[in-house]
């Protein structure tokens, strides 16, 4: 695969105005990157903005902590998907599945599957507060939903995706495709993810990625 189309370009910032978006989306339709992943106050425009292009739209449901109810889970994916969302990355209930609640987690993504009506949709398990058993069963109940991808994390936890990690969910979830997300900063970075079983990169130093630079964010 193209390296640009490994890429989600993200902005997820709460402090990010339509100059940060508009650059986002110029710099997605230069390189033409798979996606760009931004809060879902910011679909509905970068949808229209991105009409006619390749780059699809991918926004956050239940971001950044997960521990929103099923029922909110359910209308943000419904809203986003209605706004123009081709892609959501939900967080799971990271406190649900420590308590060991893992019928709870497998029904809130099924849920929020349903709700997307047939996008992809990936599932954000923030292995920074996992063990590497706790991330090797995630990844069976993630494998037996109707979820597309598992994703290593928010951005916004104590830690990103780490190519350990990467390896033990895509060897156990199930056939599915893992996104790895957070401190994704140089090529070697990038080469070790895709390397461990990664087929996609959430990231927002895609520019500099595909510049060979090294870059300094999320």
């Amino acid at each position: 695969m193209e390296k640009n189309k490994l890429i989600d370009h993200t902005y997820l910032k709460a402090v990010g105005t339509k100059v940060e978006i508009d650059k986002l989306l110029a710099e997605a339709k230069e390189y033409n990157f798979k996606s760009v992943c931004v809060n879902p106050t910011n679909v509905k425009y970068c949808s229209d903005e991105l009409a006619g292009t390749e780059v699809l739209v991918c926004t956050v449901v239940g971001f950044p902590l997960g521990a929103n109810t099923v029922e909110t889970k359910v209308f943000e994916t419904l809203n986003a998907v209605a706004n123009g969302a081709d892609e959501i990355d939900m967080v799971i209930n990271v406190g649900e599945f420590l308590q060991g609640n893992y019928d709870y987690v497998e029904d809130e993504i099924n849920q929020v599957v349903e709700a997307s009506l047939n996008k992809t949709v990936k599932v954000i398990v923030e292995i920074c507060y996992l063990t590497d058993a706790q991330i090797k069963k995630v990844s069976e109940i993630v494998g037996r939903t109707g979820a597309h991808f598992i994703k290593t994390s928010t951005g916004f936890g104590t830690g990103g995706a780490t190519k350990e990690a990467v390896k033990i969910m895509k060897d156990n979830v199930n056939g599915k495709e893992v996104k790895a997300a957070g401190g994704v900063r140089s090529q070697e970075d990038l080469d070790n993810m895709v390397a461990a079983g990664a087929t996609r990169i959430g990231t927002s130093n895609g520019v500099q990625l595909m510049n060979n630079e090294e870059g300094k964010g999320y």
